[in-house]
């Protein structure tokens, strides 16, 4: 249990340390030999470029990566509350 947790915190230290993806709204779970990411980001590019680089820094786990996308324009369509 020691080394699930001790990997988390170094994948998370990672994702907010590391100029390239300074991500702080990112979640590490771990579990077995998969490893999921989740949360939001305002890119498609973005959310490629962490899992790339988690990916690189641990081959040999599975990456599940579901980082959604955050909407970062007005929407198009007038919502009507009733």
């Amino acid at each position: 249990m020691t080394r699930q947790i001790d990997l988390e915190a170094d994948i998370h230290r990672l994702l907010v340390e590391d100029d390239r993806i300074a991500e702080q709204g990112v979640t590490v779970h771990h579990r077995e030999n998969v490893l999921v990411l989740d949360g939001e980001v305002e890119s498609a590019q973005r959310r490629d470029e962490i899992c790339r680089q988690i990916s690189e820094h641990y081959p040999d786990l599975e990456i599940v990566c579901d980082i959604g996308l955050t909407r970062t324009q007005a929407p198009a369509e007038v919502e009507e509350i009733s």
